[in-house]
């Protein structure tokens, strides 16, 4: 564990270094587009954030093969040397689209032949451990398309929730965390080699997206960029593909009586086929509703609107922050749920447990719908959106006396407080902070259906 705490904290630092130096390189290269009508950020921020979190890769990757521990892995192995291979291009392809906008089909096949790079070295599926029937093998050519779709997938789903600051790097490394915690449990509680690379390919990426969401959180500084998302997309989809179908089910220290009836009965233990899937959740209903949205308008999948999950946060009152942290909430009940229950699948409490977080989960989602009452008493102790009342009476008190442009004026305050901002919401395409910002009415969002390009 210490080597891969190490590894991590590498990964974290010289990812959280290089980022200040990449954000003035993206300055002078003019990686700042313009605002957009689907953007929430105020004014241009630089992109190519992507650039620090690949060296970061690299030294993380670097350090792990002189350790001793993790040395077997790149000895035993050639899938470290396989995601190194497609991350370099899949990066490559993100830096040139953050600098020049590439064509959305031009992106779709690069990525399949970056999953194609790592498939000839080694990193695809093999077989597939079935309840009830056991280890499934699959031909060379099932392998390869179940290994593409899978990268391709991931690769996208990441891409389209990186809408708000620190958004898609702090999802990616909830879902890192609970896929780390679940390989390195196949790996030392079941005795199975197969599994090191995902566990080193997870503490990797977790640092990687530590390092970068102190310049990334709201207001961010800089963004990831395609260059970014795809890259950390392409990471966890190598995870997921590492100890899917690599991982031999014969392999692990069980002894139930033969191959078929240790599938069976270790299925909450070793889900090879839903943990991969459950840590990207969120992501993947955002993609697949956006599809479904799109093509019911008639327009390309490719086409970005505003009508991600995030933008519905901000449109029914959340403020950003709080959107992000919702996200941040619905993730790690998904994968840290999974989690727990490949670890005891029997206990009521973990059952339990995830059902009054998601009903917590609900409640946290109606929240704006509500309108905050809080004794007079204690609004001296609570943020100052829970002053509503005070803050409007206060407002309406000079209306009386006759000063109407004082009323005016506090009236128009009042609101901005009730929300717990100190600037006014800003319609998309108004400059001035750096970063970005919560919108707040419905008629401030815009039309959903313009089309633009993901930041």
């Amino acid at each position: 564990m210490r080597e891969y705490l190490l590894t991590l904290c590498i990964t974290a630092a010289v990812t959280y270094l290089l980022t200040g130096p990449v954000r003035k390189f993206a300055i002078v290269a003019g990686a700042m587009p313009e605002i957009r009508a689907r953007d929430v950020h105020r004014e241009p921020t630089p992109r190519l954030g992507g650039i620090a979190m690949f060296f970061g890769l690299c030294a993380g990757l670097l350090v792990a093969s002189h350790l001793t521990n993790l040395n077997d892995v790149f000895e035993r192995s050639n899938e470290p040397r396989a995601l190194l291979s497609g991350a370099a291009l899949i990066w490559l392809l993100g830096v040139l689209d953050d600098k020049f906008e590439i064509d959305a089909l031009l992106k779709l096949g690069a990525q399949m032949i970056a999953a194609g790079v790592m498939i000839l070295q080694g990193l695809t599926i093999l077989w597939l451990p079935v309840p009830g029937v056991g280890t499934v093998s699959v031909t060379p050519w099932q392998g390869n398309l179940i290994t593409v779709a899978l990268v391709v997938i991931t690769i996208n789903a990441v891409n389209f929730v990186d809408g708000l600051d620190g958004l898609a790097a702090g999802m990616v490394c909830i879902a890192a965390s609970a896929f780390f915690l679940y390989s390195y449990r196949i790996w030392y509680g079941y005795g199975a080699e197969a599994a090191a690379p995902a566990t080193l390919f997870s503490a990797v990426l977790i640092g990687m997206c530590l390092g970068f969401l102190p310049h990334n959180m709201h207001p961010a500084r800089i963004f990831m960029g395609d260059s970014g998302s795809m890259l950390i997309g392409l990471v966890l989809a190598a995870s997921a593909v590492s100890v899917t179908g690599q991982l031999d089910v014969e392999a692990l220290n069980v002894d139930l009586g033969g191959t078929r009836e240790t599938t069976h009965a270790m299925l909450p233990v070793f889900i090879p086929l839903l943990m991969p899937l459950t840590i990207i959740a969120v992501p993947v209903a955002d993609l697949v509703l956006a599809i479904v949205r799109r093509t019911w308008r008639g327009q390309s999948p490719f086409a970005a609107d505003r009508g991600h999950l995030h933008h519905r946060l901000l449109e029914i009152g959340h403020s950003h922050s709080r959107a992000v942290l919702i996200m941040y909430f619905w993730s790690g009940l998904i994968a840290f749920g999974a989690l727990a229950y490949s670890v005891n699948s029997a206990s009521m409490w973990i059952v339990l447990g995830v059902v009054i977080l998601s009903a917590l989960g609900l409640l946290l989602l109606l929240l704006p719908r509500f309108t905050p009452r809080a004794p007079r008493w204690a609004e001296a102790f609570l943020p100052p959106r829970y002053r509503r009342r005070r803050a409007l009476k206060a407002a309406k008190a000079p209306e009386t006396s006759g000063d109407t442009g004082t009323a005016r004026s506090r009236a128009a305050d009042a609101p901005e407080e009730a929300a717990g901002g100190d600037r006014a919401p800003a319609a998309a395409g108004v400059s001035g902070v750096n970063g970005a910002t919560a919108l707040g009415h419905h008629a401030r969002l815009g039309d959903r259906g313009k089309a633009g390009s993901s930041r």
